[in-house]
């Protein structure tokens, strides 16, 4: 029986990258990620309860905890975070290449809690996106999408999971992940 801390498992509700809601199983987080129609600037918000409890019932009034800025032609462009007073930071100094000849698929960024982390896309089987940090390669958070072959029911099936002692970086990490992304579909 496990005794441990339980990881925040997020279910990423429909899976695309401007436009879904990241809910906890165990309803202790809830996030959006959002873009307006024909726009680059997608918006990361807190949303305080599940999204199926609110998605259609309640008016839309909040404030992004974090915005990223994306430039017209789809590269990258700004990011910014409510908690520093949104003052921007280039993606491509916020997420470094992990190596001059490496793909641009593996990426480090400094967390707030000064600690660098890092994004690598495939690097561990079963894993789309896999986030560790230090040395040692410790996970601290990892994207799956569910397998073509797996019937769900009422989930999508997709998840981030974040361990419990990084949920601090969860904003970052959600970031971060949203940016990767981007940078994967984009071929960037």
């Amino acid at each position: 029986m496990y005794t441990g801390p339980l990881p925040y498992v997020f279910e990423d509700r429909t899976g695309q990258l401007y436009g879904s809601d990241f809910d906890d199983m165990y309803d202790r987080l809830f996030y959006r990620v959002s873009r307006e129609p024909h726009k680059t600037v997608t918006m990361l918000y807190d949303m305080g309860r599940r999204a199926s409890r609110h998605r259609d019932s309640l008016p839309f009034q909040r404030q992004p905890i974090a915005i990223l800025d994306f430039l017209p032609d789809r590269s990258l462009g700004n990011i910014c975070y409510a908690v520093n007073g949104n003052v921007p930071i280039p993606m491509n100094r916020y997420l470094k290449r992990t190596s001059i000849f490496g793909g641009s698929l593996s990426r480090k960024f400094t967390g707030s809690d000064g600690k660098d982390y890092r994004w690598s896309h495939r690097s561990v089987q079963g894993q789309e996106w896999t986030c560790t940090t230090g040395t040692e390669n410790f996970i601290v958070a990892h994207f799956d999408l569910k397998p073509a072959d797996v019937r769900v029911y009422d989930v999508s099936g997709n998840t981030l999971t974040i361990y419990e002692q990084f949920i601090h970086l969860s904003v970052e990490i959600l970031a971060s992940l949203t940016i990767m992304r981007h940078i994967a579909q984009h071929n960037l």
